[in-house]
C-alpha cells in the first residue's frame, strides 16, 4: 500500500499546493485561470503533438481501445440519462449535465498526470490523445446537444449540433490532435527548436494541470445537494471505470498497458470545466460541489484501482 501512496500522494500534494496558494491569497481566481489557459492552450496540445509524433502511428491508433473506452463511456452516459429522465423526472438539460459528469473524465488535468506516474509519460500521452477523441468528439458533444435541445425548445437539433460542432473545432486540444496526426501521417519532422519548445511545454502539462485543479477547488461548497452530488460522483468514480473495464474484457486480448491506462483515466473525476457548463444550465452549485467531492474522492478510488491492478497483475 505504501507503493500506491508513493504514486498518488505527490499528485494530490500538487493539488493541495494550488489550493493553498488560493487559501493564503498568493494567487487570485483570475491568476489561476491564467495558468489554466496556459495548460489548455499550450501545454496539453503540445503534449498531444509530442505523443503522436514520437511514436509510430500504428502504435498510437488503437481501434479496439477507442471502441472499448467509447462503449464504456456511452453505456454510463445512457444509464445516467435513463436514471435522471425516466426514474427521477429531471429536465433534459439537467439529465444531460448529470450524464456528462458521470461519463467524461478529467483526462488532461488528472488522468494524464496519474497515468504518467504509473505507466510513464510516453504511453500516458498516447492514452490522453485517444481519450480526448472519445470525450471531445462523442461524450461532450452529445451532452451539449441534449442540454441545448432541452433549453432551446424553439431550436432544432441540427442547429444546436452545428453550433456545438463549431465550438468544438476551436478546442485547442483537438487542434493539437489534428496537427499531430498530420505530422504523423506525412512524416514531416519539426525543426529542432520548435520540437524542443513543444517538448518543454509538454513536460509542464502534468504539474501545472494539478496545480490548477487545486486552485479551482478553493471556495467550492456543498449545500443541500447531497443526493445529486453523490449520484454523479458514484457514477463517475465507480460506475465509469467498471463499465470501461467490462468492455475491455469483452474485446480481444490487449496489452495490459492499454487496459490499465483506460481504467486509470476512467477513475479520474469529471472534467474541470464541469461547473462552467453546469452554470449555463442552472446547475452551478451542483456541478461545482460535484467537482470538489469527485476530485477529493478520486484520491481513494485511484489508489484502490492501482492496488487492485497490481494485485491482479495488470501493473
Amino acid at each position: 500500500m505504501l507503493e500506491i501512496l508513493a504514486i498518488t500522494t505527490p499528485i494530490f500534494l500538487l493539488i493541495g499546493a494550488g489550493y493553498l496558494a488560493m487559501g493564503i491569497r498568493l494567487l487570485n481566481r483570475e491568476q489561476i485561470q491564467g495558468v489554466a489557459t496556459f495548460v489548455l492552450y499550450f501545454a496539453l496540445p503540445a503534449l498531444v503533438i509530442r505523443a503522436l509524433t514520437e511514436n509510430p502511428l500504428e502504435e498510437v491508433f488503437q481501434p479496439h481501445y477507442l471502441l472499448a473506452y467509447g462503449l464504456g463511456s456511452v453505456a454510463v452516459f445512457a444509464f445516467a440519462l435513463l436514471l435522471t429522465l425516466a426514474l427521477q423526472g429531471k429536465s433534459l438539460s439537467e439529465a444531460a449535465i448529470h450524464a456528462l459528469g458521470m461519463a467524461a473524465s478529467n483526462s488532461g488535468f488528472i488522468g494524464y498526470p496519474v497515468a504518467a506516474m504509473v505507466l510513464g509519460a510516453s504511453p500516458a500521452a498516447v492514452l490522453l490523445a485517444l481519450n480526448m477523441v472519445i470525450e471531445n468528439l462523442l461524450i461532450i458533444p452529445a451532452a451539449l446537444i441534449l442540454a441545448e435541445a432541452g433549453r432551446q425548445s424553439g431550436a432544432g437539433i441540427a442547429t444546436v449540433a452545428r453550433k456545438t460542432f463549431f465550438r468544438l473545432v476551436r478546442n485547442p486540444i483537438l487542434v493539437g490532435l489534428m496537427v499531430g496526426l498530420l505530422l504523423a501521417v506525412t512524416g514531416i519532422a519539426l525543426p529542432s527548436p520548435l520540437a524542443k519548445a513543444i517538448d518543454m511545454l509538454a513536460n509542464a502539462a502534468g504539474p501545472a494541470a494539478l496545480f490548477v485543479i487545486g486552485g479551482t477547488l478553493f471556495g467550492l461548497q456543498v449545500r443541500g445537494m447531497l443526493n445529486d452530488v453523490s449520484q454523479i460522483v458514484i457514477g463517475k468514480l465507480i460506475l465509469h471505470p467498471l463499465a470501461v473495464l467490462v468492455f475491455f474484457l469483452l474485446m480481444p486480448a490487449m496489452d495490459p498497458v492499454w487496459v490499465t491506462g483506460a481504467v486509470l483515466f476512467a477513475c479520474a473525476p469529471m472534467i474541470s470545466i464541469y461547473p462552467l457548463l453546469g452554470h449555463r444550465y442552472g446547475l452551478a452549485g451542483v456541478s461545482a460541489a460535484t467537482l470538489m467531492i469527485g476530485t477529493l474522492g478520486s484520491f481513494a478510488t485511484l489508489s484502490l484501482a492501482i492496488w487492485l491492478m497490481k494485485s491482479y497483475g495488470l501493473l
